[in-house]
């Protein structure tokens, strides 16, 4: 089970999802993930300032109740989403994360910030800046033109775009997140 490349969803939700539990109480004896423990729970560390506000704002949409902690059934649902939801589930999940002020739409702050931060936590040369990637999403999906993307602008716009879909699919991929927690499971 060294081996973690290939890791398939079915795999992680048929054959481990006793090994999630044991883990998440043996992280979070209280069945409460804070903040602090969801960042050291997936190896989130050494964060630069907006590396840490975009976790901090993923945090918050996995926290469904917002009561500030993260119980099992939040995070097996985050699990879920990251890894085997439908793509339109996975399109308001990152429309939610990407408005960050809450406000409905999605400017261009918003979405370079999290670009800017995606890039920083995966640490993996993108084939697009955070900058060519936001000027791209809204040339191509802000019909209206008034700078800021609703959710129907938003979820149309990434469906009628392959190469978007492509894109936004690959920079938000989690499963490098899972892939160390897997190696850490190898080894107990």
């Amino acid at each position: 089970m060294g081996n973690t490349s290939g890791i398939s969803v079915k795999e992680l939700s048929a054959c481990h999802s006793h090994w999630w539990y044991r883990k998440f109480m043996t992280e979070c004896p209280s069945g409460q993930l804070t903040f602090y423990e969801f960042k050291k729970f997936f190896g989130l560390k050494n964060l630069s300032e907006t590396s840490n506000e975009y976790v901090k704002t993923m945090f918050k949409t996995f926290d469904i109740n917002d009561d500030g902690c993260i119980d099992f059934m939040e995070y097996v649902a985050a699990l879920s989403l990251v890894l085997k939801g439908g793509v339109q589930q996975k399109l308001r999940w990152y429309f939610k994360l990407f408005d960050v002020d809450g406000s409905g739409c999605i400017d261009r702050e918003e979405l370079l910030l999290i670009f800017k931060a995606i890039e920083a936590i995966n640490g993996v040369e993108q084939e697009f800046s955070a900058e060519e990637l936001t000027d791209m999403v809204f040339n191509k999906i802000d019909v209206n033109g008034d700078g800021e993307l609703s959710l129907d602008e938003f979820i149309e716009g990434i469906q009628a775009d392959e190469v978007l879909s492509v894109m936004l699919t690959q920079s938000l991929d989690l499963t490098h997140i899972v892939s160390n927690i897997y190696t850490d499971m190898g080894s107990a």
